[in-house]
């Protein structure tokens, strides 16, 4: 008779999700995934087949959630400055409130893991893709509305606050001096002028 999971499944893979985000993939090894999640090894095997295929199920989790809460920032502003700014202020209030200075788990895993792994590279790769096509989108819809000048380049623009936003993650790991930040972002949201 097959045991029952005595864990919420999601709630396992959420807490995977921190430890790897905080830790990296090979700072995070099997014992402390367990000792972490509080679950015996057999128990994590059997229910995500090990270290790796636990952490590409984190990995894809924070992701999906991750692209989530941006969209959502972008559809719940009335205008895309106010959407832009909005992200950058929520960045910049996670990096000083995150006590571990975990950063963005994509621009980690990015550093951490490529070159090296190709199968990740593509999935690394794919995921910028998506999230560019967002910034780009957004700011071509601020065109079409009128907020910005026809004549603005919502490719490179997109791509330029993609940038940043990536670099804010990585800077903030080392110096989450709210002012600093705020410099960098207003000078790179001056683009939008």
């Amino acid at each position: 008779m097959p045991r029952i999971k005595q864990f919420d499944e999601k709630e396992i893979l959420n807490k995977a999700m921190e430890l790897f985000w905080e830790k990296g993939f090979h700072a995070t090894s099997i014992q402390s995934l367990v000792s972490h999640l509080g679950i015996n090894r057999a128990s994590l095997y059997d229910t995500f087949g090990g270290k790796d295929e636990l952490f590409n199920r984190a990995f894809e989790e924070y992701r999906n959630t991750a692209g989530k809460q941006l969209k959502s920032i972008f559809d719940k502003e009335s205008t895309v400055r106010e959407g832009i700014k909005k992200l950058f202020d929520v960045a910049i209030e996670e990096a000083i409130t995150d006590e571990a200075r975990k950063g963005c788990f994509v621009v980690n895993t990015t550093t951490e893991l490529i070159p090296g792994d190709e199968a990740l590279r593509k999935v690394i790769q794919d995921n910028n893709i998506n999230v560019q096509r967002l910034f780009i989108n957004y700011i071509q819809k601020g065109i079409d509305k009128g907020e910005f000048k026809a004549s603005k380049d919502a490719k490179s623009i997109g791509l330029m606050l993609f940038t940043l936003y990536s670099g804010l993650r990585v800077v903030a790991k080392v110096d989450a001096a709210p002012n600093k930040l705020r410099l960098m972002v207003n000078a790179g949201l001056s683009v939008l002028d």
